[in-house]
């Protein structure tokens, strides 16, 4: 498909109905990086019918939203209905930000969550060595649920303070994978009145109900001790609002809910998409091998193998190139604008997406391979600053970001200095749209223990 750019104008072109309505049926995620690449990095605006949002992708256009002039792009608007339904108000929600962000950013900068690598390391070695009944009895697992189930378990101990329970822990992970994962129709058609039932509603609902039913117990318990612990559950307790008064165990609620998700749903898509990933890049896979048997040795892994794990480490930032996590960001224009040469009209919707931009071949050389050398060039060699973008940027970049280069590489260091892994479950793997991208087929693998010298 090709795209015409308008000459001269202030206007964008407009991707045709016919054109987009297809291509989005099929294939979302994949669709919306066709359109940018179409257009070459240029604003195109997307016939949705009744809605008709900017897409953005070039970096310069990028800057410009999420820092220059981020005050005029709000996250609100049709978009993130679904965000609200299982946030509310929260972090993640325009109203609530700020003071959100005063509360909890202590809680994410890159100093603290490097006082809880060790912390974090025991953890994890703790939930990957629950996996060593199946390696031995050679029955394979489903990649996005292990991959959960670890991270949840680290989330609970440095950032709830091991006060989530295994069973409701048990109970927690699936809820938010459903609930992450059936509002996707909802995002490819907003306009859609709640009013009118749609594929996945009822799951999400149930879902919701879940994580509801363990926030609510844990927030009052929380209270009754009065703790003045540092974990999040403890600060959003001892916090107080604009006026002064203790937090709403609502407003606590949707906190917790959107921590958590920040805390662990990057996280846990990603190391799904590594597997099939490495499979089929087997040379990377012996590289990333070779540096932690040298890095962890017999193991287990520790605070100290995280500064070695620096190949390692460019692997799970190219994933993330090709595989964002958030794959789209929406935004609302509060005011008129010129972004790009563009008029941008007060009330038009904006969608960012890491995953069209990571994928610009003005930016990228062979933006669809997979190559983390990208990633391990000298200081001298530098990119477009936004043209890589998997967590976001400016003020409201994810607070997630700092535990997603701490959390991973153990991960992954601790499951390949422990198993071997190969993927049995038959791709291509597609990315599937919701609240993090996640690949269609599931991921399966089987995983044999490695001796240990």
């Amino acid at each position: 498909m090709s795209i015409t750019i308008p000459a001269g104008t202030r206007q964008a072109a407009t991707l045709p109905l016919r054109h987009v309505l297809p291509r989005l049926l099929r294939d979302p995620v994949n669709a919306l990086a066709g359109f940018g690449r179409a257009a070459g990095g240029e604003i195109v605006r997307i016939n949705l019918g009744p809605l008709r949002p900017y897409l953005v992708s070039h970096p310069d256009h990028v800057q410009r939203v999420l820092r220059d002039n981020w005050r005029n792009y709000t996250r609100d608007g049709m978009f993130w209905e679904p965000v609200r339904r299982l946030a509310g108000s929260s972090i993640f929600t325009e109203e609530s930000w700020d003071l959100s962000r005063r509360i909890l950013q202590p809680l994410f900068t890159a100093r603290h969550m490097a006082s809880l690598t060790g912390a974090l390391a025991e953890t994890i070695d703790a939930g990957v060595a629950a996996l060593e009944p199946h390696a031995r009895a050679g029955r394979p697992v489903e990649a996005s649920a292990e991959m959960a189930a670890i991270v949840a378990r680290a989330v609970n101990r440095v950032l709830f303070g091991s006060r989530i329970s295994q069973a409701d822990a048990e109970r927690l992970s699936p809820a938010y994978t459903i609930a992450g994962s059936s509002f996707g129709p909802r995002l490819l058609m907003p306009f859609m009145p709640y009013a009118v039932p749609m594929p996945g509603d009822r799951a999400f609902r149930q879902a919701v109900n879940t994580i509801d039913e363990v926030m609510y117990p844990l927030i009052r318990r929380s209270r009754a001790e009065h703790g003045d612990g540092g974990d999040v559950i403890s600060a959003l307790c001892r916090a107080t609002d604009e006026d002064g008064k203790p937090l709403s165990d609502r407003r606590i609620r949707d906190d917790l809910v959107g921590v958590y998700a920040a805390a662990s749903e990057t996280t846990a898509m990603a190391l799904t998409w590594l597997w099939p990933t490495l499979e089929a890049h087997p040379e990377v896979a012996r590289r990333m091998v070779d540096e932690i048997d040298e890095v962890v040795g017999v193991g287990p892994v520790n605070a100290t193998s995280l500064p070695g794990l620096r190949y390692t480490k460019a692997v799970l930032q190219e994933l993330l190139r090709l595989y964002p996590a958030g794959w789209i960001f929406p935004r609302r224009a509060v005011a008129d604008d010129d972004l790009g040469g563009v008029r941008i009209k007060a009330g038009a919707q904006v969608l960012l997406s890491p995953f069209v931009t990571h994928r610009l071949e003005e930016f990228w050389d062979r933006p669809e391979v997979f190559d983390p050398e990208r990633f391990t060039a000298e200081p001298g060699e530098r990119r477009h600053r936004w043209s890589y973008i998997p967590f976001g940027g400016g003020s409201r970049q994810c607070l997630g970001v700092h535990l997603y280069y701490i959390e991973a590489p153990l991960i992954v260091a601790a499951i390949l200095s422990r198993f071997r892994t190969s993927v049995v479950s038959t791709g291509p793997y597609t990315p599937v749209p919701a609240a993090a991208t996640h690949p269609r087929p599931s991921v399966r693998l089987t995983l044999s223990i490695r001796e240990r010298i």
